[in-house]
């Protein structure tokens, strides 16, 4: 019970960091942003993906480790695998920003102005959107909605 409730606790957690890293990043992301600041947002994006691993491997520990539920519970959900699915298109939707910042965060001038692609706060955006989403199926899912074993 405890290791259960420690394992769910982590799981928020990494949820909780997940959404307010990325209304960070969208708040502060910019049309050209000096190298100093996309280095900034680089440390901030690494927290992201902290967040998102904690969030991620927690899950999967309630999922296959034994802890809480059996795993035929998620398994034999489809709101579950919406879930999933939803996590798996924000992990790819995150790779591009991730990249533009790790390729941008340094050069010989910290001040020097880096336009910013609009794609990126898309991305962001619809990270945010699907985010919304997934407590939504993850209470749908608590209430027995979508299983069919």
């Amino acid at each position: 019970m405890i290791a259960e409730s420690l394992t769910r606790y982590a799981h928020f957690i990494g949820i909780f960091a997940i959404g307010g890293l990325l209304t960070v990043e969208h708040l502060l992301l910019k049309k050209q942003m000096t190298r100093a600041e996309i280095q900034r947002m680089s440390i901030i994006d690494a927290i992201y993906g902290i967040g998102a691993l904690l969030a991620i491997g927690a899950g999967l520990t309630l999922w296959f480790g034994g802890v809480g539920k059996p795993a035929e519970v998620y398994t034999k959900n489809f709101v579950f695998h919406t879930k999933v699915t939803l996590v798996v298109i924000m992990a790819a939707l995150s790779v591009y920003p991730t990249i533009f910042f790790i390729k941008n965060r340094k050069g010989s001038n910290p001040e020097e102005l880096v336009d910013i692609p609009k794609r990126i706060k898309m991305l962001i955006r619809i990270q945010l959107v699907l985010l919304l989403l997934v407590p939504l199926l993850a209470t749908l899912m608590a209430r027995g909605v979508g299983y069919f074993g």
